[in-house]
């Protein structure tokens, strides 16, 4: 395993900033034969992806490998018990293999004298994110090379089939024309790594519409829309006009770029549920059928592509050390995610605002929805944002049942709420002539313009780049919000930021509107009571899950428990918005009759303080940083 690199100086930067062209050479010198992976996806329908696989060896025992720890999934993939229909053959001859007793992710062979050429055969059952018009895939479930050999110097060369007058959309380069078979079509890639194969998923369909970005700014961007209808990938122009803004803002907030070209790719699906994942020269994006149809429902979705376009910059050209492994079977160590996602988290944010893929006033209310529910996280009593991050492998996926006790990837709201905080202390410390526009220039434009391209760092360069910004105690800074157990959420960038959180009786704009639209943060049709009898249910009166020493934990409540009746009237939502309001101000409790594993029982709720719901209201007389904040850095954004 190779060790980090210091990053005491700029000096650092002739070792790591190969080009990839550069470090083909590199690794063409070591494996002058890539690895060849043909990719049939013309099955998508019928949830099966197969592969051919050829790889050169020498005669002797080799192990081969399949990825398990993939870089922005912070975990292991659980991917490897679809892997399937494995045969290797070399010479016409079938070889005999054997799964390793305990890395499941391992095959063992004996390649025999002569042999220079292997041939392997899997495929992969349920993928996940394919429909009969379309098909999202990542490489990590196909991939198969030789194991305990870094991946950025393994040589491969790839091809894609998909159903023929399915468009195809990737970062990979394509290499001559595309060819046809029956009733298929493939398209051959240029020589790549493993490393950078794993980093270019393709998004292919029927329904197929690539658009050219902000043609002006070099190197090229595009986004790439398939969707299960007929006109669902034309979007709309005003989003269109919003997603130019989005490369325009980033290449004034960023100064640089780390990709040859970049593509955003976006599956419109009810099917396959959401998705969001980083790549150094695309983003793997997955919303509904209908999110980017009108405003409602795009704010629901409005900082996904911007969020995951600014994780080229923010964790995969600059990567925690620890998180970047020269493989993809040692362990990643999560301990910086606070940076990698949080920092990520609020320019991703900050950028869907000056790009008007969502305004200034829904800025600032989806932040108070995001920081109100990190103030009512019970579980941070107890656990640090540091340990939310170093623990992310363990905290993703899980029930919701008593999810604020236990605390979640918290890294990124929290990371967010801190690099807000620090943005508006610069500003404040420099009377607003200095910001972390500034840091972000300095942190993720090391180096210039490169192409792809990992660039490690650990904290003590986060804050010497922070002092040569403005000079500050920056160490006892990120010790006293990560490190330490705060009770309370950071709220100190809000409060410079010329404005405050209160608590009304009434739903902002922002979560009307989420809720209309069943935004994934909105809570549907179902009741939001979090900030005042604490806790949320489904529209059936099913307790979504319960704050840790909220009015319902003392009550006894617990998640999966369903509400029969309110104050003797069956449960609606209306009905218990009813008796939340008749019980202000009031003495009498709020009395439920509930149903819990087929026994019923009663509840009092003895709470008297109505409706709570966050929102942000403007500190008259202090310096309005939070709207420079979001002020577009180039084309206004498109009027709604």
């Amino acid at each position: 395993m190779s060790k980090p690199v210091p990053l005491s100086s700029l000096a650092f930067l002739p070792l790591l900033a190969l080009s990839f062209g550069n470090f083909a050479q590199q690794a063409a010198a070591e494996a002058s034969t890539p690895i060849q992976i043909a990719a049939d996806l013309s099955e998508a329908g019928r949830k099966i992806y197969h592969a051919e696989v050829e790889i050169p060896v020498k005669p002797g025992p080799i192990t081969l490998i399949t990825p398990q720890w993939i870089p922005g999934t912070h975990r292991p993939t659980p991917i490897v018990d679809s892997i399937t229909g494995v045969v290797f053959t070399a010479n016409g001859e079938t070889l005999p293999w054997r799964r390793d007793n305990v890395n499941m992710f391992e095959y063992h062979l004996t390649i025999p004298r002569g042999v220079t050429s292997l041939h392997a055969h899997l495929d992969l059952i349920n993928p996940g994110r394919q429909t009969t018009h379309l098909a999202a895939f990542e490489w990590d479930g196909l991939l198969l090379y030789p194991a305990n050999i870094p991946v950025a110097k393994i040589l491969i060369q790839p091809s894609v089939t998909v159903p023929t007058g399915w468009g195809i959309g990737t970062a990979l380069t394509p290499e001559g024309a595309l060819t046809s078979g029956t009733g298929t079509s493939t398209q051959r890639f240029a020589v790549t790594t493993v490393e950078q194969l794993e980093d270019s998923p393709v998004d292919t369909g029927l329904y197929f519409h690539e658009f050219a970005l902000a043609p002006e700014i070099k190197p090229a961007h595009f986004i790439d829309v398939v969707s299960d209808e007929p006109g669902d990938c034309d979007l709309r122009p005003a989003t269109i006009a919003e997603i130019n803004n989005l490369v325009r803002e980033a290449d004034a907030m960023y100064k640089s770029h780390h990709y040859n070209q970049y593509h955003l790719l976006l599956t419109l699906t009810d099917t396959t549920g959401g998705m969001g994942l980083e790549h150094g020269q695309s983003s793997d994006n997955g919303v509904g059928e209908k999110d980017f149809s009108d405003d409602a429902h795009q704010l629901g979705v409005a900082d996904l592509l911007s969020h995951e376009f600014t994780h080229s910059w923010n964790g995969k050209y600059r990567r925690p050390a620890r998180l970047y492994q020269p493989d993809f079977a040692t362990a990643q160590q999560g301990d910086l995610l606070w940076v990698y996602e949080g920092m990520t988290q609020y320019l991703g944010n900050v950028l869907a605002a000056r790009s008007g893929l969502k305004n200034q006033q829904q800025y600032r209310e989806m932040l108070a929805l995001s920081a109100a529910q990190l103030d009512y996280k019970s579980g941070r009593e107890w656990r640090s944002t540091e340990d939310t991050a170093i623990a992310s492998s363990i905290l993703r996926g899980g029930t919701a049942s008593w999810s604020n006790w236990k605390r979640g990837q918290d890294y990124y709201q929290e990371g967010e709420l801190l690099w807000l905080d620090a943005d508006t202390l610069i500003r404040k410390l420099t009377e607003n002539k200095k910001s972390l526009n500034d840091f972000e220039a300095i942190f993720l434009g090391k180096g210039g313009n490169t192409g792809p391209l990992i660039v490690p760092y650990e904290r003590p360069e986060l804050i010497a780049d922070l002092n040569q910004v403005v000079p500050y105690d920056w160490a006892k800074f990120l010790h006293d919000r990560i490190d330490n157990i705060n009770p309370h959420a950071d709220f100190a960038g809000i409060e410079q930021g010329g404005y405050k959180l209160v608590y009304t009786d009434t739903p902002s704009d922002a979560q009307k509107t989420l809720s209309a639209s069943g935004g994934r943060r909105g809570g549907g049709a179902g009741f939001n009571g979090w900030y005042s009898l604490g806790f949320n249910a489904m529209a059936d009166g099913t307790l979504v899950d319960v704050r840790f020493h909220g009015p319902a934990d003392q009550a006894k409540l617990s998640p999966g428990l369903k509400i029969y009746a309110v104050n003797g009237k069956t449960f609606s939502s209306e009905n218990l918005k009813a008796a939340l309001k008749a019980a202000k101000g009031a003495t009498e409790p709020i009395h439920l009759i509930l149903e819990q594993d087929g026994f019923v029982t009663t509840a009092d709720i003895n709470y008297h303080d109505g409706e709570r719901y966050p929102t942000m209201v403007r500190v008259e007389g202090t310096p309005a940083y939070l709207d420079d904040i979001t002020r577009p850095l180039t084309t206004p954004p498109a009027i709604k």
